[in-house]
């Protein structure tokens, strides 16, 4: 049995208030499990406020290759950028468990924004944190060393996802060795060899399938 993905990605909880506060005055959508929300090189003017569930993005490159983008729980925002673009999708979204989400639709945005000046706002800073997290992506993902790789995915997670604990950082969120791989362009094997040095190193440890980031760990 293959294990779900945990979440990856969520927004703060102000800028998720917003979003949640257009329910009523716009489509609340239902997605069964292996639903897409939607599809890689489509194009359409929706977008999607995750309210409950879990929604995986990916990449499928021409060879049939799945690339994981991120895992969006509650309180997180997809599809947004080629919604507004008018661009085909360069990913698919699909919900890996039941999904209720807010469907925004950019063709009737601006009667929102007018309504609510904030909302425009919260959009920006949506995409602000957006574009930051993929830039240091990137930056990391174009490393050889699958350590980096690996340690800047656990970073953001500690971020999101972790309360304090003695060792350091406890991440409340679970990814298999597999889920990891497919997030930073590495093996099942490789993310298995390097936690297990990253431990030897002291850099994390392991409580109750929980994994702590060491204290004054900032990648």
């Amino acid at each position: 049995m293959v294990k779900k993905p945990a979440a990856t990605w969520r927004m703060t909880d102000a800028l998720a208030a917003k979003l949640q506060s257009f329910e009523g005055k716009v489509r609340l959508r239902r997605f069964a499990e292996g639903e897409q929300l939607y599809r890689q090189a489509e194009v359409n003017t929706h977008f999607y406020f995750v309210k409950s569930g879990l929604v995986q993005v990916s990449i499928f490159r021409r060879d049939g290759t799945e690339v994981v983008l991120e895992n969006m729980g509650a309180n997180a925002l997809c599809g947004e950028g080629a919604a507004f673009d008018g661009l085909p999708r360069f990913s698919t979204a699909t919900a890996v468990e039941a999904t209720e989400a807010l469907e925004f639709d950019t063709a009737h945005i601006e009667a929102l924004m007018r309504e609510d000046p904030e909302f425009a706002l919260a959009l920006l800073r949506l995409t602000s944190l957006k574009q930051r997290i993929l830039a240091l992506r990137l930056e990391h993902l174009v490393s050889n060393d699958p350590e980096e790789r690996i340690l800047e995915l656990l970073s953001r997670l500690s971020r999101m996802f972790a309360v304090d604990h003695e060792r350091g950082r406890k991440i409340l969120t679970h990814l298999t060795h597999e889920q990891i791989a497919s997030m930073t362009g590495t093996s099942r094997v490789t993310v298995t060899r390097t936690l297990g040095r990253l431990r030897d190193k002291g850099m994390l440890s392991v409580e109750d399938g929980y994994t702590i980031l060491a204290k004054d760990l900032d990648v």
